[in-house]
Order: C-alpha cells, then structure tokens, then sequence
C-alpha cells in the first residue's frame, strides 16, 4: 500500500533519487545533499511548531510503498511565498496605445517582472514515478496534500498558486528563455535552472529586465511558450484544474510555464471533503475509490482506498487501511471521491 506521510530525516538517499529523476524546471527537488538535507529540516520543524500566524513554513510529503519503505513521489507546500524572498514572475497584461490624431487606438500584450504572488500559498515539489502518473496515486501525491490544507487552514493563505513546468525541447532548451532571458544572463536554460535549484532565484532574476517586454517583439516559438506547460507536466496540470484551479496572468520567468491560482476555501479537496467516523470492516459490494487523509499534524497520513458508500457519517475500513492511517476505530477520518 502507498502512504503519504511527512517526510523523515532518513529520507534523504531516495529524495536524492527521486531529485534525479524529476523534470528540469521542477527547481524546489535539487539533486543536492545539502539542499534535500535542508529542506527535510525545515519541513520537520514546521510540522513541529505551533502556528499562531503563518509565516515561510515548509511541508514536505513523501509517498512511500509501505511494505517495501520505497519512496515513489513527493510533493511540498510553502506557507506564505515571498516571507524572506521575494517570489518573482512575469504578468502578461495588455498596454493600451492611442492616437487621436491618427484615430487608431492599439492594444498590445506585455511582460512585466513583478512580486504580486508574494503572500499565497504555493504548491511545488509534485513528482510521482512514471508508472504513477496518470493513476490514483498521482491523485493521492498531489491532491493529499489539500485535505492535509483543509485539517489545519491557520497554517495557509487565503489563495494558492502553482507553477506548472513550462514547455523545453528533447536537448534542453527553452526557446523562452532564449529569446529572453539568455540574453541577460548569458546562461543556457539548463543551467540557469539549475543554478535557480541550487543557489537562487532572487540572483538570476535581478539581471532579468525591469521593464516591460512587448511579446509581439518575441519569436513566434518563444510566444507559444507563454502560459504553454510542458507535455509531462500537463497531467499534474489537469488535477488541479479538476480541483478548481484556473490559469492566472502570470507566468513563468524561466519558461514562460503557467501559474495556476484559487482561493483556497473553494478547492474541491478542501470544501468538499467530509470528516467521517470509521467503522473496522471489510469493505464489501459495490465500492468506488476514494481519498482518505486522518487530520493529525506530525502523524498526518493519506491513503487511495476502494470502500463502499459512506452511510449515517460513518465508513467501513479494514485493519490495513486504519493501520496505514494510524486510526482506531470510532476516530475521525477525511475523506473524498476520486
């Protein structure tokens, strides 16, 4: 059975991985000891800390096969983007230009740098072994993480965002960046990726340009990039469109990748998850396939299982799914349909 549970010290050889495997842009999964190593601790002292008001709290989820401890995929959440850092994208917004001499009024897209994000919520981190992708455990590495959301709502903004990776080419390059930001950086996209993983984005962005860039200006090929995910980046897109997450204005400063954004209260995970009480039976009959999360903050614990209909606000679990949930019977548990 696979698990998702909070990441543990004794982690860090298979993130190191699973770091290996996932997509270039996915820049908060470095393949780097000391940087997993960090990003554990912080994730293990936010888990730890009473929240009173939110601040750059890390939440770091591993999805692990529970019978051979293998992890299988990881996904993280940042509290508040832009509390130490500012968080940098790019708008897309229409300028309007007008000639009354001339009677031609033109309206013409535009990216501009900006830290409009910096308080949200952000989602990052999502990687699920190919085999995963496009089943119920992708749901489970991703979507799991949202009802962890809707248990302790102190600990989150009001709005969450993502980035979804944007679209590069088989040799890595991103015809986005280099018609943009190659030419302020004199780095390759690969690498520019790699050293925003590795040191940081504020760094890079500050030689990006200030001012806004006309994107009729741009290559076709780095104009539909823009708001463009990557092909293996769309699946992980498509779930949190089905949660309610809408593309924004706002995209990527590397490669052009989307941003997706909701208000948080209104993410189906989270306003339509219901808290049951659990029954110790096998589930028999017609069953349906559901997300299962108990509540608890260190302990927290999430599974995928096939139950019958809930009935009278209680449901059926077997002794291996309240073990893997570390449930007794009679607590409660979160729960919502695939």
């Amino acid at each position: 059975m696979l698990v998702l549970r909070p990441v543990e010290s004794t982690d860090l050889p298979h993130l190191q991985q699973l770091a290996r495997e996932s997509l270039l842009g996915v820049t908060s999964l470095p393949d780097d000891t000391s940087l997993l190593q960090a990003k554990i601790d912080g994730s293990l002292r936010s888990f730890a800390k009473d929240v009173d008001e939110r601040a750059d709290e890390s939440y770091f989820f591993v999805l692990q096969d529970s019978f051979s401890q293998r992890l299988h995929g990881c996904a993280e959440i940042i509290a508040t983007i832009g509390f130490k850092e500012p968080f940098y994208s790019l708008r897309n917004r229409t300028f309007i230009s007008t000639s009354r001499e001339l009677n031609i009024q033109h309206a013409v897209p535009a990216l501009s740098l900006c830290q409009d994000l910096n308080g949200h919520t952000l989602l990052r981190g999502f990687h699920v072994d190919d085999a995963l992708v496009r089943g119920p455990y992708a749901e489970l590495g991703s979507r799991a993480r949202l009802l962890f959301m809707a248990a302790h709502p102190r600990r989150f903004a009001e709005a969450a965002i993502t980035e979804i990776v944007g679209y590069y080419s088989e040799d890595m390059s991103s015809p986005f960046w280099d018609a943009l930001g190659k030419h302020f950086t004199d780095l390759p996209y690969a690498e520019a990726e790699r050293l925003s993983g590795l040191q940081s984005r504020e760094a890079i962005t500050l030689l990006m340009p200030h001012h806004p860039i006309y994107i009729p200006m741009l290559p076709q090929a780095a104009q539909d990039c823009i708001g463009k995910p990557h092909p293996d980046g769309r699946d992980a897109m498509d779930m949190l469109l089905r949660e309610g997450f809408e593309p924004h204005s706002y995209v990527d400063i590397f490669d052009g990748g989307p941003t997706l954004y909701a208000r948080t209260a209104n993410i189906r995970s989270i306003a339509r998850s219901q808290l049951l009480t659990t029954v110790r039976r096998a589930p028999s009959g017609k069953l349906g396939r559901y997300l299962l999360s108990n509540d608890k903050l260190r302990d927290y614990r999430a599974i995928v299982a096939e139950l019958e209909e809930p009935l009278e606000g209680k449901v059926g679990l077997s002794d291996d799914m309240l073990e893997a949930l570390r449930l007794d019977e009679g607590r409660t548990v979160r729960l919502i349909a695939l």
